[in-house]
């Protein structure tokens, strides 16, 4: 398992079966229903993802620009 950027192995992993029971908030927009992709934390039934026991920080490739629905429905 790779470390961290902060230099720490203690790397964890997270995951769980949602269905479509995932809240998602950014400002005032909110997502209720299946997690959405795109956001570094999963997709569809299941939220994944690994984090660093010491400084905090999610792994994998940031920063995210996920849009929201109301941005989907405008494009």
């Amino acid at each position: 398992m790779s470390g961290c950027s902060c230099g720490s192995t203690r790397i964890t992993g997270v995951s769980g079966k949602v269905s479509d029971l995932c809240l998602i908030q950014l400002g005032h927009y909110e997502h209720d229903g299946y997690v959405p992709t795109g956001w570094g934390i999963g997709g569809g039934d299941y939220i994944e993802f690994r984090y660093c026991l010491d400084c905090g920080r999610i792994q994998g490739k940031f920063p995210l620009h996920p849009k929201t629905e109301q941005e989907h429905d405008d494009a």
